[in-house]
């Protein structure tokens, strides 16, 4: 039996062999899609993106803005997508790709930190402090944290997608699943710098670990908190200290930690 490609174009279902006990039956079973998306930057091939097949707009305007190629929403000019060839063209208003060497240090660099301190790498990085006087309170956190575990329909059918949610205070605004925890991240900042959407008041909720790429993203967008229910990595925590992003992890029932940024967590008033 072949894999068939499932209604929703991010599963297909695959044949496979159940074993309980020693008893074996033949069954089929939804699988998560996973696609390469070549992208041209102005006409010059730059990147390749391994993802879920959707919000592919998105995705390349997130990873843009996250990689600090474009800063405004008038830096995209035109995004060209040739989906079923896995094709991607975007003009920008600078009209150069940039260049390789400093695209790839800056890659490496969000990838392991290439060794050096966290000054270094955000100086490298050219990220700055977040300002934004947001604050949420515990209970808020896991409400909006429950809102984006059940937008997870892709992961309750085949438990292979990570999911990010972009939030304001009072709801889910944008949610992605993805093979890549990355990409859903960059989904849902792309889809909101493409809306136009400031991210001065918004948190990222993410279902897997926070680790220091996703403060990276978090800073370049200029979202100032971001929450999981996953944990956080040490040099995580260090660059969201310099870069005054608030972390939150563990979210898991009525409990939570706040590693940084503590004052944007409010206890609730009696």
């Amino acid at each position: 039996m072949a894999p068939t490609e499932g209604t929703d174009s991010l599963t297909t279902t695959v044949p496979l062999v159940r074993f309980s006990g020693d008893a074996a039956t033949r069954d089929r079973d939804p699988v998560v899609r996973e696609v390469p998306v070549t992208v041209f930057l102005n006409d010059q091939e730059f990147v390749t993106l391994v993802c879920s097949p959707e919000a592919i707009e998105a995705l390349v305007a997130g990873f843009l803005l996250v990689e600090g190629i474009v800063t405004e929403r008038p830096d995209i000019r035109d995004i060209r997508i040739r989906p079923e060839e896995g094709l991607v063209w975007v003009e920008t208003a600078g009209g150069t790709a940039p260049a390789g060497e400093l695209f790839l240090k800056r890659c490496l660099a969000s990838c392991c930190g290439r060794g050096r301190s966290t000054v270094y790498f955000m100086n490298d990085a050219n990220l700055r402090p977040v300002a934004a006087a947001l604050t949420i309170t515990p209970g808020r956190i896991r409400e909006l944290d429950r809102a984006r575990e059940e937008l997870a329909a892709v992961f309750r059918a085949t438990g292979g997608t990570h999911g990010a949610a972009l939030c304001s205070l009072e709801r889910v605004m944008y949610f992605h699943e993805d093979v890549g925890r990355h990409n859903a991240v960059d989904k849902v900042l792309g889809r909101a710098f493409l809306d136009g959407v400031p991210f001065h008041d918004k948190m990222i909720f993410l279902s897997g670990r926070v680790s220091s790429e996703m403060v990276v993203k978090a800073a370049r967008a200029g979202v100032p908190v971001i929450v999981s229910r996953a944990a956080p990595t040490d040099f995580a925590l260090r660059m969201a200290a310099n870069l005054d992003v608030t972390v939150v992890g563990f979210v898991r029932g009525d409990r939570l930690n706040v590693y940084s940024g503590f004052q944007r967590v409010a206890q609730e008033t009696m």
